[in-house]
């Protein structure tokens, strides 16, 4: 069997959505498994909306994500351009000779006129779709119509009976009656190709094997499926409509080894926990907005091959190079997936667990460097303190943004007192536990962690107070707050000149 080629084509007009992030892997782990090619081609024909923003942030959500691609808008591929805009020239070549060979047909109403069809059909208990008055338009009329200053759309007609179906690796066979498909748009008035005309026509330039998307697209599968069939009959000169275009515009001719799309994958939709589709009310649901929260990538590339697809009904954490192995689209669900965000940030916390101190100090330099405590890239003394506390984080953060504040007090000089913390703990006995402590953690050695608990646990006998008693005040006049991770082992990352100075300047707030 020849190696796979499939393709993710986002639209560039907004931000990445993790139902598109897992069409995204599921056709990379396909392509990756296999030995294919993964084509990442960008769907930017409607000028209104993508913007260059919105592509440079997919790009960078992918690149995240570790989704490489073989060929797309950075990497040259022997059928480019990958970019649609780019590739006008050809859906204007195919849609002319669409129109000479009669299956397509210009069509004038105006947006009021087909909205008011449309509300015809809804009063008369007909399907709201196209009626297609305008396919026998005389040229007369058609002069008239221009004329007035309508410029026409350019539809393809479909057949009044019968049906088509085709096979699809999630829902087995798919079929349609033609009733439910009327004529549809592939030029807009503006000249620009629509989604129908342009993917049917890059999937069969580009020798794409296998159409894998949200399930949302399978009402477009039956156009594209009657316009691939279009494009790749003999245009009477013993080449396909297609191939004759390619050649007109100076394209790459496609793939003389492959004809049709052989297959379509069409993925449940994402749920959250309401069952509704996963949408902002449910939280974040853009790629990037996980990446600034501090969840790793591969975490959430692994949730999200989970979210519809199982291996032997294992739900545990799997690397890449296993998901690489097992995924086949035959083992894709039919019924919606649920997002589970929480069992999301447990499996961040454990892969958090996981990395070796050095590995999650690296991680976490960006989320330091962004809350303004560390330089990008930080300095010596700075990664070599982010490399000491990385170990003391690790047992209790979920997500890599939940790491700086619990140790921000670390790389100030000053201490920002949480009016809360101190009115809390620095009363009563807090005056009494200062003053025991200044001296014993002036004297004690060696400076580690252990020597520091022992000085503490002294204490505790001493003053007859449990330890939370004796810590949670030094813990205010050294941090500033009454949260942070172990108090012996986060003071012995610190200095002792620093501590001592710190507990020094918080007596003056105990209440007595």
């Amino acid at each position: 069997m020849a190696a796979p080629r499939v393709r993710f084509c986002p639209a560039p007009s907004g931000w990445l959505h993790v139902g598109s992030a897992r069409t995204a892997l599921y056709n990379w782990l396909h392509a990756r498994g296999r030995g294919g090619v993964f084509v990442f081609r960008i769907e930017d024909t409607d000028a209104e909306r993508a913007t260059t923003e919105s592509m440079q942030g997919m790009v960078a959500a992918m690149r995240w994500l570790g989704l490489d691609w073989d060929e797309g808008p950075d990497v040259d591929g022997p059928y480019g351009p990958y970019l649609q805009s780019e590739r006008a020239p050809l859906y204007a070549a195919v849609a002319r000779r669409l129109l000479a060979a009669g299956v397509a047909y210009e069509a004038f109403e105006t947006p009021e006129e087909l909205a008011a069809e449309r509300e015809r059909a809804r009063a008369e208990g007909r399907p709201p779709g196209y009626s297609g008055a305008h396919r026998e338009l005389s040229e007369e009329r058609r002069a008239a119509y221009r004329a007035e200053g309508r410029l026409p759309v350019l539809r393809v007609r479909t057949p009044d009976e019968g049906e088509i179906g085709f096979d699809d690796v999630v829902r087995e066979r798919v079929t349609f009656a033609w009733r439910d498909v009327p004529d549809f748009v592939i030029l807009r008035a503006d000249g620009t190709a629509t989604y129908p005309l342009a993917n049917t026509v890059d999937d069969l330039a580009q020798g794409i094997t296998l159409v894998a998307r949200g399930e949302d697209l399978l009402a477009s599968t039956p156009r594209q499926q009657h316009l691939g069939a279009l494009l790749l009959a003999d245009d009477g000169s013993g080449r396909s409509l297609l191939d004759a275009a390619l050649a007109e515009v100076g394209f790459p001719a496609r793939p003389t080894d492959w004809g049709p799309v052989a297959a379509y994958a069409h993925l449940p939709m994402m749920v959250g926990p309401d069952r509704k589709k996963l949408s902002k009310r449910h939280g974040a649901v853009a790629v990037d907005e996980f990446r600034r929260q501090g969840f790793l990538p591969e975490v959430l590339v692994n949730l999200l091959a989970l979210c519809g697809w199982s291996y032997d009904g294992r739900t545990e954490q799997l690397s890449v190079d296993e998901l690489v192995r097992y995924f086949s689209f035959e083992r894709v669900g039919r019924n919606p997936a649920l997002f589970d965000a929480d069992k999301l940030r447990a499996f961040n916390g454990d892969a958090i667990k996981a990395l070796p101190p050095e590995a999650l100090a690296d991680r976490l330099v960006p989320y330091f460097s962004a809350a303004g405590l560390v330089a990008d890239p930080p300095g010596t003394a700075e990664r070599e303190l982010l490399g000491r506390l990385a170990p003391l984080l690790s047992e209790r953060i979920q997500t890599l943004a939940e790491a700086p504040p619990l140790v921000a007090f670390c790389f100030h000089d000053e201490v920002s007192y949480d009016d809360k913390a101190v009115a809390k703990h620095l009363k009563g006995r807090a005056g009494e536990v200062l003053d025991e402590a200044l001296p014993a953690l002036e004297e004690v050695e060696p400076w580690n962690h252990e020597a520091i608990l022992a000085v503490f646990d002294g204490l505790c006998e001493k003053l007859g107070l449990g330890r939370g008693k004796v810590m949670q005040p030094v813990r205010v006049a050294v941090a500033g707050t009454a949260v942070s991770p172990p108090l012996p082992e986060t003071l012995a990352v610190l200095d002792r000149a620093t501590v001592v100075e710190r507990i020094r300047a918080a007596r003056a707030l105990v209440q007595e």
